[in-house]
């Protein structure tokens, strides 16, 4: 059933096969399978005591790369501009922009918080015209309203809630989806919005009162592409690749996940997102959620490194989970 009630059915008004959309409790958001989101506020105290782990570079300047260009018929062009930021060119449109931060800090402070160690690898003004923005969810190194104000998307795709705090924010029109509605793109194009094991917070008052996710993007041609947001392995994933798989090309965190004790039902690892791939049916997996803000514990280069000896280990070729440069715009086949 939909969130109204009424039987879900896709955009063309054909019945859908049930896909529960986001349980909730008490009027909060619940994980896949109706547990808890996100870990309690003493696992939280835990962690800040645990000290800052590895310490990474004050900056970091990647060689310069081409500005991207539209893909040839069949491709979609991936531009990685940072963290979990990519310009997403399809043939033809559409032209999808997600999660964008800008900002130099993912807080909700200008003097404190996580700090880049990256610049944008793609100046806002180079960015072509956007038809829409992916929002995953609310954290701040996801939803950055300095950015979303700067944009003036003609479209905000994103999780239930996060529209409305958008409007309290001056920023309105965005379009507000439950797991697993859709919304039509241009070029006969259709987003999906997708379970994820995650949570939402902005502050400590307001824990999962609006929904995260990823998405789906099926092209006209019937090609489809995920972008999969911020998410722990979970059994969701096999769930998404067996009803909208198999995805010619998917984007998937990689970082962020030391110590497992705390980050273990938030954000995969590596060779848990190789796991993710094979359940989502991944052909091509572009890793993401790396080497941008000092979010955990890890160096700024053990997650691109673990992840090459976990495909390694599963016998995948470097093709199969790419680790894109930053600016650097991966020409991949929908076929």
């Amino acid at each position: 059933m939909s969130r109204t009630g009424a039987p879900r059915r896709d955009l063309a008004g054909a019945p859908r096969r049930d896909l529960a959309g986001a349980p909730r409790r008490d009027g909060r958001f619940l994980n896949p399978g109706g547990e808890a989101a996100g870990q309690p506020l003493a696992a939280v105290w835990k962690l800040m005591r645990a000290g800052q782990g590895e310490a990474w570079p004050p900056r970091v300047v990647d060689p310069p790369q081409p500005p991207p260009e539209e893909p040839p018929p069949g491709h979609l062009a991936v531009t990685l501009i940072g963290h979990d930021t990519f310009l997403l060119r399809f043939h033809g449109g559409p032209t999808l922009l997600t999660d964008p931060i800008w900002s130099e800090r993912c807080s909700p402070f200008s003097f404190a918080g996580p700090r880049r160690v990256r610049a944008p690898a793609l100046a806002m003004a180079a960015l072509p015209p956007i038809d829409a923005v992916l929002l995953s969810h609310n954290h701040y190194d996801h939803l950055d309203l300095p950015s979303l104000r700067a944009l003036r998307a003609p479209r905000i795709l994103t999780g239930l809630g996060v529209g409305a705090f958008l409007a309290r924010q001056g920023i309105g029109g965005a379009e507000e989806l439950d797991w697993w509605d859709e919304a039509a793109l241009p070029n006969g194009a259709v987003a999906t919005f997708l379970p994820a094991r995650h949570f939402a917070a902005r502050g400590v008052l307001d824990r999962c009162r609006t929904l995260w996710g990823g998405f789906a993007i099926r092209t006209g041609e019937g090609r489809s592409v995920l972008f999969a947001g911020d998410t722990a392995y979970g059994s969701h994933l096999a769930e998404i690749g067996r009803e909208l798989g198999p995805f010619a090309v998917g984007l998937i965190p990689i970082g962020a996940y030391e110590p497992r004790w705390f980050m273990e039902v938030v954000h995969m690892n590596p060779e848990e997102a190789v796991r993710a791939r094979a359940d989502l049916r991944v052909d091509r997996a572009v890793a993401m959620h790396f080497g941008t803000f000092k979010l955990t514990q890890e160096a700024i280069d053990e997650p691109p490194r673990a992840l090459t000896a976990a495909r390694e280990a599963a016998g995948l070729p470097p093709e199969a989970f790419r680790v894109p440069g930053f600016g650097e715009t991966l020409v991949l086949p929908l076929g």
